[in-house]
């Protein structure tokens, strides 16, 4: 079963690529541990560090959340929250799309 919800759901709308492939949590933790994405329609940039921690940076803005693989799906925290959401992630072989309940998807690239 698809599990989702959370931050990101701020940052997009949904993508029109085709040929998009679910990931498994194995390749979900392979694509972001010690990795950076980039955000286009927001100009942000997001680190997952392999320790779980994660960084969030957009305008000067840095906040440093949490993130681990549940099943095949991505979940982060973000403080003062306690709360996780999950995301299920696909990819076209060069983006990444985090998606979310309802019509939210939003699609990242890597920056590093």
């Amino acid at each position: 079963m698809r599990r989702f919800a959370l931050f990101l759901a701020l940052l997009g709308s949904p993508a029109m690529a085709q040929d998009w492939t679910p990931m498994t949590g194995d390749e979900i933790r392979a694509a972001l541990s010690d990795r950076s994405l980039y955000y286009p329609r927001t100009d942000a940039r997001q680190t997952f560090h392999a320790s779980g921690r994660t960084l969030y940076s957009v305008g000067g803005n840095d906040s440093w959340g949490t993130w681990r693989v549940e099943g095949d799906a991505y979940c982060s925290q973000w403080p003062p929250s306690d709360l996780w959401a999950c995301y299920e992630l696909d990819t076209d072989g060069v983006s990444l799309r985090f998606i979310a309940p309802g019509p939210d998807i939003t699609e990242a690239t890597y920056a590093d």
